[in-house]
């Protein structure tokens, strides 16, 4: 799988900038180290907003990902940290959102990509077949949807 393999390795020369970024303090360093890693002060302040998964209703944080609305890669150090910039999400919800095949109206709607595999999302716990609504957002969550929206949802080629 090539893509994301030069996916990972984008994504580390990205940490290594981070890393060697003088005009950035040690700790918010390895503070935004970690949190691309799925750990440390992001997924902290994601909680503060978000106590579960928005599709599966899971509130356990050791079963939870805090996922990045809009992607660590395209995301400023200040928004990387920014806990609604994210979404806490199971594994499998969290791979959905994070590929684009769904995504979420201001309104708190279940967007499901036209390219999405239903029969998959399904069993994945997703409804295919009704609207779904996940909830309010945050205003700053909201800002951050609409990039996910925009930028990471999958769309029908034209």
């Amino acid at each position: 799988m090539p893509v994301a393999d030069d996916l990972d390795v984008w994504e580390r020369r990205l940490e290594e900038k981070v890393q060697s970024d003088t005009s950035v303090r040690e700790t918010d360093r390895e503070a935004i180290i970690r949190a691309r890693c799925g750990q440390g002060i992001f997924k902290e302040r994601v909680s503060r907003i978000e106590r579960r998964c928005r599709i599966t209703g899971v509130e356990n944080l050791t079963h939870l990902i805090a996922s990045h609305c809009k992607p660590w890669r395209d995301s400023s150090n200040e928004e990387r940290l920014n806990g609604e910039n994210g979404l806490l999400l199971t594994p499998s919800i969290d791979h959905l959102f994070d590929r684009g095949f769904i995504g979420f109206e201001s309104s708190g709607e279940l967007i499901i990509s036209p390219v999405a595999h239903r029969p998959s999302l399904q069993r994945m716990g997703i409804a295919t077949e009704q609207v779904v609504n996940v909830g309010a957002f945050t205003e700053g969550q909201k800002h951050f949807l609409d990039f996910h929206r925009n930028s990471v949802l999958l769309r029908v080629s034209r």
